[in-house]
């Protein structure tokens, strides 16, 4: 199980994953689906994650509600950039969904709107 922070264009997020890394293919599709194409990660050790966020980290560990490769461990980017310090973080990793500008544009277009 890894701890990942990620940044999005959504805003910062924490997740718990059982695959290898940010960027295995696996994780990229579940991510993708759930609309993220585009961020930045930041491993954080799993121990760390798990003392600053005690009880909390216990009860999404055993969510049987969400799958085992990826639960959402915090949607709260302010308390995650709170919780960890970046020099307590693994290195950046980086990734862009290799989208066109084309299927970004058809995919903003058919999106309701909501003003």
């Amino acid at each position: 199980m890894k701890a990942i922070l990620l940044l999005t264009g959504g805003g910062p997020m924490v997740i718990l994953t059982s695959f290898d890394s940010a960027t295995s293919q696996g994780l990229i599709k579940k991510l993708e689906i759930k609309g993220i194409e585009k961020f930045v990660a930041h491993e954080i050790p799993l121990e760390l994650a798990k003392t600053r966020y005690g009880q909390h980290f216990n009860a999404v560990q055993n969510d049987l509600h969400e799958t085992d490769d990826l639960r959402v461990l915090d949607y709260n980017g302010e308390r995650a950039f709170r919780l960890f310090h970046f020099d307590e973080l693994g290195e950046a990793v980086r990734y862009e969904s290799d989208r066109t500008e084309d299927d970004t544009l058809d995919a903003v277009r058919a999106a309701p709107d909501i003003q």
